[in-house]
């Protein structure tokens, strides 16, 4: 267990997330390319792909560092985060698109059902969300067809330095045998990351093939691309 690890305390978790609909415009799925296929959704906070994907057929795969803790404080944890980031959010509106979003308050209720359907899940099905954190995973090598990882990697490139990313990104390579997809590319302020030339540079020799792409969602501005590694 690494030194951050032992330090966390669920003060220390924000657990906010994403639903099901909002990961299929941000990585570019469709029910026909996830069908059968084993994916993993790393670091999943209090998103509700994985609740939504494995009733369509996906052997879907949530892990995250917040799962050290019950279902219970996490809801409550992410009900207290959503008061609190919804509130910020009225300050800071300019640096957004309003368009997949109508409204914070359509923001809201978003975010509302994501952290709802994720908790019901988790509750019932806990073996499907796994606890764990990068850039060690509790996973075989090759052990996922297709891996995600949205809004962690590249967003906070001014809390995890250069050696944390190219090392995360190694280990989600590392559990994955055919692709592994990133959203954003930006960090926190909308910029792409400083770190992204370098890494994709380091990373080639290790796969098949890279490719930054489109998607067909834009909440912060700036923000709608995605990284394709091709294990």
């Amino acid at each position: 267990m690494s030194l951050a690890e032992k330090k966390l305390g669920i003060d220390r978790v924000v657990f906010i997330g994403r639903t099901f609909e909002e990961y299929r415009a941000m990585f570019n799925l469709n029910e026909k390319y996830l069908k059968g296929k084993k994916v993993l959704d790393c670091a999943s906070g209090a998103c509700s792909f994985t609740a939504h994907a494995l009733q369509q057929g996906t052997e879907a795969t949530s892990c995250d560092i917040a799962y050290k803790f019950t279902a219970e404080e996490l809801e409550k944890k992410g009900s207290l985060d959503l008061i609190h980031t919804m509130n910020q959010m009225q300050h800071v509106q300019e640096q957004y698109v309003w368009k997949y979003f109508l409204s914070i308050d359509d923001l809201t209720e978003h975010r509302k059902r994501a952290l709802k359907d994720c908790i019901a899940h988790m509750k019932k099905n806990p073996e499907a969300y796994q606890y764990g954190a990068l850039p060690n995973l509790p996973f075989q090598k090759n052990e996922f067809d297709l891996t995600l990882c949205a809004n962690f990697l590249f967003m906070y490139s001014d809390r995890l330095d250069y050696a944390f990313h190219l090392e995360a990104l190694k280990e989600l390579i590392r559990v994955t045998k055919e692709e592994v997809r990133l959203f954003p590319l930006t960090n926190l302020s909308g910029k792409i990351s400083i770190y992204l030339p370098q890494l994709l540079e380091e990373i080639t020799p290790l796969v098949k093939g890279t490719e930054i792409a489109d998607v067909p969602y834009e909440f912060q501005k700036g923000a709608n691309q995605m990284l394709k590694i091709y294990v």
